[in-house]
């Protein structure tokens, strides 16, 4: 107990004295990282991701529901105390639990032994994560590297454990590929993960396909005196007009963002429906969806979309894309889809507490 007194108390200092000089360098080089990566959307979508930075026996990482593009212009990073956060995970105790702000990847975060993590959505990377093959094609991929596979868990304690467990077998592992979820990179410093991600992006890249362009007449047409609207992300039409995407989305869910796009753990929501279903009919039927996919023509979106779901929907079209009709996928089951929900509704309440529904 005396120990633990002593930790929390020189965290507290450290903490009301402010970051020595040093410290405040390697916080602004996260920053700058965070703000690069948050800012391309092929592989951060919203409030998606973290990042963190261990300095002084403190963890220094994103704020749940903060923004990584927003991280020049605003305080995204919070302070916990590192010993702390490690004995929590230790007694299966989720250290998120323990700060109304803290990331709901911090058990992740402070099990990793390298300085400074990189968590993000890639979607060439989940276009791969959510094969059934994905180890074996990743295998030859990413040859050379030190990088282990993931098989699904959910975020927080699990997906600590998880990755506690592979280091554990190859302690020097510095790359992660997380199924149906996205990948983690971990280094010394700033620089060092953020060649390790360029190489492991380079590595896994796909050609998306090319979609037909949306049929703006119909879909205006459907959201004329109606509550739907056109989606602020011009790609997700392609959810709607590339017929192996509306193949793929309507067979399951691919990874838990997915989740905090629906109000339904099935993929209901996202099999497209024919442009002949008329109107009274698609009100009636469709009243409680928060967006429609239809058939060769696009998607229209309820108006009360916020601008987090707006670009989670441009990243799902971004993967589907990458995913060829032959391929073996590997959908979320029935449980753990229900499991996103709750980390979903988590999701919503701490981005909109952040961002609100206003335009970016």
């Amino acid at each position: 107990m005396g120990a633990s007194v002593r930790v929390e108390t020189g965290f507290h200092e450290y903490v009301s004295k402010g970051p020595r000089l040093t410290d405040e360098a390697e916080i602004t080089r996260l920053r700058e990282l965070s703000a690069r990566v948050g800012s391309d959307r092929l592989l951060t979508q919203a409030s998606t991701g973290n990042s963190s930075v261990k300095l002084g026996g403190v963890l220094w990482i994103k704020a749940s529901g903060e923004w990584m593009a927003d991280a020049l212009r605003k305080d995204i990073l919070i302070p916990l105390d590192l010993a702390v956060a490690r004995e929590c995970v230790k007694r299966n105790v989720d250290p998120a639990t323990r700060h109304a702000r803290a990331s709901i990847e911090t058990a992740m975060h402070a099990a990793m032994p390298h300085r400074v993590v990189l968590h993000v959505h890639c979607v060439n990377t989940i276009a791969w994560a959510v094969r059934r093959d994905a180890r074996v094609q990743l295998e030859y991929l990413l040859d050379g590297l030190r990088w282990q596979w993931i098989p699904y868990v959910p975020s927080g304690l699990p997906l600590a454990a998880g990755i506690a467990k592979a280091l554990s077998a190859a302690p020097d592992t510095d790359v992660f590929v997380l199924g149906n979820h996205g990948l983690v990179v971990g280094g010394e410093d700033c620089d060092a993960v953020e060649d390790l991600l360029a190489e492991v992006r380079q590595r896994v890249a796909i050609s998306p396909r090319r979609a037909q362009p949306a049929d703006f007449d119909a879909l205006e047409e459907i959201a004329d005196g109606s509550a739907w609207g056109l989606p602020k992300e011009s790609e997700a039409h392609a959810l709607g007009t590339d017929p192996v995407s509306r193949a793929v989305l309507s067979r399951g869910l691919l990874y838990p963002c997915q989740v905090v796009l629906s109000n339904s753990n099935t993929p209901a929501p996202f099999r497209a429906i024919r442009l002949r279903d008329r109107a009274e009919s698609r009100k009636r039927r469709y009243r409680t969806r928060p967006f429609l996919i239809i058939e060769d023509c696009g998607v229209v979106v309820r108006g009360g979309m916020t601008t987090a779901e707006h670009k989670l929907m441009g990243g799902l079209a971004q993967v589907v894309r990458r995913i060829d009709s032959t391929v073996p996928i590997r959908y979320l089951t029935d449980a753990e889809a229900a499991q996103s929900r709750v980390t979903a509704c988590r999701y919503r309440e701490a981005s909109q507490a952040s961002h609100g529904n206003s335009a970016r």
